[in-house]
């Protein structure tokens, strides 16, 4: 099973404030740890909501809201992509994390086989294809190109419909052919998921759902473009595929941009062997 861990972004993450060597370091060894049991699949940061966008779909328009997203109380601001056996090795990787006054969502990714087979699926429809967008490659990195993590918002539990799933996989077929979408999946809802609380060493383990949240996550994309500008457009084509399969045909996406290593300052303090060598290493290998 598949499993993503969000990071509930703080006042700091929030306000710009880089994490100081020290839990980089302790981070650096978590991941590390993730590396060697085989569980880790990806992890990134997210840069503050006010460098950030949202994209409404909504009454056949769209609509471009700039960042900060200061009413907004889940706003994420890291995640981990994990495979694990159950949700429970998921959670005990989740209590693992060097934190001491933070909170972790987890939530399991959807699969395939989550899906009923509709009969009246096409023998070459949407499913085959998606088969096909996962086996390939990830397409290469571009120089010059910044990384965005698009998320959605729902948490209904209805699955799509094959005409959604159809025109949805068409979108990424051409985002992942044309070298811009890198990555993408949906959320169960959080019925199924999780949060931990830290409070020091102490771990708290919440089961959902988590009615009183307003705007959880159903899903993201990970994308590459030029700039924040090429990011939106790309968002504003997904969000009107999406919206005819929503609630009220109404589709909201917030656009983050992700933390590059370059974009921590060399501290001259920093180990030659030092967290910022283990990050590559560990991107390298996954």
């Amino acid at each position: 099973m598949r499993f993503m861990m969000m990071v509930k972004a703080n006042k700091d993450s929030e306000a710009g404030v880089l994490p100081d060597e020290k839990l980089l370091s302790e981070m650096g060894k978590y991941n590390e740890a993730l590396v060697q049991a085989g569980a880790l699949l990806a992890g990134e940061g997210l840069q503050a909501s006010s460098k950030g966008a949202r994209v409404c779909y909504t009454g056949g328009k769209t609509k471009v809201t700039d960042g900060p997203f200061a009413e907004t109380k889940e706003l994420v601001a890291g995640y981990w992509l994990i495979q694990a056996k159950s949700m429970a090795e998921a959670v005990e990787w989740a209590k693992r994390v060097p934190f001491q006054d933070d909170e972790v969502e987890v939530r399991r990714i959807f699969e395939l086989d989550d899906f009923p087979v509709d009969p009246a699926e096409k023998p070459d429809g949407w499913r085959e294809k998606e088969e096909q967008l996962r086996a390939a490659p990830q397409p290469a990195r571009r120089p010059g190109t910044i990384r965005f993590k698009g998320d959605q918002s729902t948490e209904s539990g209805v699955l799509p419909d094959e005409k959604l799933l159809t025109a949805m996989g068409a979108f990424f077929e051409e985002g992942m052919k044309s070298g811009v979408i890198l990555a993408g999946e949906g959320l169960q809802p959080s019925s199924k998921g999780a949060r931990v609380r830290y409070s020091g060493s102490k771990r708290t383990v919440i089961d959902g759902p988590f009615a009183e949240t307003k705007e959880l996550i159903a899903g993201y994309a990970i994308i590459q473009a030029k700039s924040k500008q090429e990011a939106i457009e790309w968002t504003k084509r997904f969000v009107t595929v999406d919206a005819p399969g929503r609630y009220r045909q109404e589709s909201d996406c917030e656009l983050r941009q992700i933390f590059e290593i370059e974009d921590f300052p060399v501290d001259p303090a920093e180990k030659a062997d030092g967290w910022r060598q283990m990050e590559k290493r560990q991107r390298d290998r996954v």
